[in-house]
């Protein structure tokens, strides 16, 4: 048994990472300040289940908090760091508020696993990272030094300040840049969940741009399988650091997207057509070979699975109507 925290723990991939970890047999300590971002409940829904576990214990706070992040570390303890404030584009109305939960915040968590003499260390970042100019597939060599919006520099800055803690302090540390997450749980403001709700209840969707812009969506049970691995690289001996990418590896556009959402949903998509938005990249799409060679990741859900899969468990949490 492993002890291990988890930040953000009542979040969508933090709260599924969590439950994963405690099935397999380890004790988790999950932190998470309950941010307003989006409602209380909704965060409280997705840690129901888990809080019942003797395995599982929820601490309500800050990962800016240095006395509080300071009394759950110990050396034995694993960390894995997903708590953030996220969002591209409410990112460019509150930079200064992105800058400081994410940058002092890792930082501040940083710290205190290096006071504590912690060796593991999980930090969940962002595809973000690539900016407009990456060529695609998204490769990790590539230097990522134009981010296009706040939300994606502080992910970047955070990834920075895990390399030079791993060289100076020896912390064995993966930064896994996550790519377009999505499955039962995920964010009411993202879009799978917000197109789903919305053609459920017929109301018009939001379409930013003419369509073409492309993600690389990734479904929650294969970013739980690559933190999982990444933990487990964290356990090797030495100091390191290394940088991966988690996605399925294939694009998917924004006018696919909402023909596989109607779809499922069984009802037509009416379209709100709107500008282009800033800070919002054209398309983003992983390259996994680093992750498969490192971690033995290999994503088994394709967007054409998963979207349904999603929209199923929409349906029986919130009603086919709502």
């Amino acid at each position: 048994m492993t002890r291990i925290l988890v930040t953000g723990a009542a979040g969508f991939i933090g709260s599924h990472v969590a439950e994963a970890l405690v099935a397999r047999g380890d004790e988790v300590v999950g932190l998470d300040n309950f941010d307003p971002f989006y409602p209380r409940a909704v965060k409280e829904a997705n840690v129901a289940a888990l809080s019942r576990s003797p395995r599982f214990r929820l601490v309500e706070g800050d990962i800016r908090d240095r006395d509080l992040v300071a009394g759950l570390l110990d050396a034995g303890t694993a960390i894995v760091h997903l708590a953030a404030r996220a969002g591209v584009r409410p990112s460019l109305e509150d930079p200064a508020s992105y800058a400081s939960v994410n940058i002092e915040g890792t930082a501040t968590l940083l710290e205190a696993a290096r006071r504590a003499g912690v060796r593991r260390f999980v930090f969940g970042s962002s595809s973000s990272v690539y900016g407009d100019t990456a060529p695609v597939p998204f490769a990790e060599d590539w230097p990522a030094l134009l981010p296009i919006s706040p939300y994606a520099a502080t992910k970047r800055a955070g990834e920075l300040l895990c390399t030079t803690f791993s060289q100076l302090y020896g912390v064995r540390i993966v930064a896994l840049r996550f790519f377009t997450v999505y499955g039962p749980r995920q964010r009411p403001d993202l879009a799978i969940h917000k197109f789903t709700r919305l053609i459920s209840q017929g109301s018009p969707v939001p379409f930013y741009g003419d369509g073409s812009s492309e993600r690389d969506y990734t479904y929650i049970d294969d970013i739980v399988g690559g933190v999982a691995a990444a933990l487990e690289w964290t356990d090797a001996p030495g100091p390191a650091m290394e940088t991966v990418n988690l996605g399925e590896s294939r694009t998917t556009s924004l006018t696919a997207l909402v023909e596989l959402i109607a779809r499922a949903v069984g009802r037509e998509a009416r379209l709100e057509r709107l500008p282009a938005q800033p800070g919002d990249v054209r398309r983003t799409c992983a390259d996994v070979r680093k992750a498969f060679r490192l971690l033995g990741y290999r994503p088994t859900t394709a967007v054409e699975e998963g979207i349904p899969r999603f929209v199923r468990w929409f349906e029986e949490a919130h009603g086919r109507d709502h």
